[in-house]
């Protein structure tokens, strides 16, 4: 992979295949890590658990049992790159502390510009965009949403992240 351009990676999901642009010159943190999570498989069988129709799609931390699947590290909050939260791409989901994120993360389905970084206070680090497939998120958008294991707006029927690939 060069510097000059940023790869490309398929989230291959039961509901159909997400392409998206991984901004390493933009958010290299960020960026870096997902793709150290793709390259180990931590994404496969995992499922969207969190789905919020006109905010965003959120993956990457439980499986169909909601099995919470933790990473091994938490990253520095890259934020404040200027690159906003806008529909069809995808940041960082992470806890009140900022440099919290790990590996799960969201399809913004909206502009979110309240998720931006203002000021000082650090937003959601956006470290890509959906070059293809946006039927599909919008897609799992629509999802029936219900309360499951502590947790609110995981959809009723699972979409599964078969697999994530570096094209």
């Amino acid at each position: 992979m060069s510097e000059e351009s940023n790869p490309t990676v398929i989230i291959d999901t039961s509901r159909g295949a997400i392409e998206l642009e991984i901004y390493v010159d933009k958010s290299p943190i960020t960026a870096a890590n997902f793709l150290e999570l793709v390259e180990s498989d931590h994404y496969d069988g995992l499922i969207f658990h969190r789905v919020i129709e006109g905010f965003m799609i959120q993956g990457g931390g439980f499986d169909r049992n909601m099995n919470q699947r933790m990473a091994a590290k938490t990253i520095k909050n890259e934020s404040f790159n200027q690159v906003s939260n806008v529909t069809g791409t995808i940041a960082m989901a992470r806890t009140p502390d900022p440099d919290s994120a790990s590996a799960q993360f969201f399809i913004n389905v909206a502009d979110n510009d309240f998720l931006n970084a203002n000021g000082d206070q650090a937003g959601y680090a956006v470290f890509g965009k959906v070059t293809g497939g946006m039927e599909v998120v919008r897609d799992i958008e629509q999802s029936e949403t219900a309360n499951e294991a502590g947790h609110g707006d995981v959809p009723v029927e699972k979409t599964v992240i078969h697999s994530v690939e570096i094209q």
